[in-house]
């Protein structure tokens, strides 16, 4: 009997894969070349659109990424990628910055953003509540402390975070 198995789409093969893990090496291979350029790597993120994958990397430097410095970093990212040749599948490269309200995933991020406004949603009730949108005062390895409305301080640890991101606060 003839088994079809070796007639699945590639993209079929892929869902196998660890995608996590290509994400990490992907990582490796390009944070030298975005360094070089004086930025960091923010994130890496692969994901399925239709019958191709889309490589999302979102790019930062300390006084703002521009449209040129992500035009720059994304010619640069294809061509070692096209010579690297790890990726096994069709895929579309999008590079980007993490944005006004971009999200915050860990203590160095809300360390690096003290004094800003955060909007963070938590697993489990704080005082009653599950929303906060407040100033980072203070950023440890376990928690952060938020100042809200009323000059209210409150503490929210990390491991109780659902997601957070920075708050756009437009002034007239």
């Amino acid at each position: 009997m003839l088994t079809k198995e070796w007639a699945y789409p590639l993209f079929c093969f892929i869902e196998r894969m660890n995608i996590k893990e290509l994400e990490t090496k992907i990582k490796e291979i390009i944070l030298p070349v975005v360094n070089s350029m004086g930025m960091e790597i923010e994130s890496v993120g692969l994901a399925k659109m239709g019958n191709k994958f889309l490589l999302r990397v979102f790019i930062e430097k300390e006084r703002g990424v521009t449209l040129d410095d992500c035009e720059r970093a994304s010619r640069e990212i294809e061509a070692l990628l096209d010579v690297e040749d790890i990726i096994p599948y069709s895929y579309v490269l999008e590079v980007s910055s993490p944005g006004l309200d971009r999200p915050l995933r860990n203590p160095a991020d809300f360390k690096r953003f003290s004094g800003k406004t955060a909007r963070i949603v938590t697993l489990s009730p704080i005082e009653n509540q599950t929303f906060f949108i407040g100033e980072i005062i203070e950023a440890g390895d376990d928690e952060v402390v938020v100042l809200l409305p009323k000059n209210r301080k409150i503490s929210i640890p990390f491991k109780d975070i659902s997601r957070a991101r920075l708050e756009v606060i437009f002034t007239q």
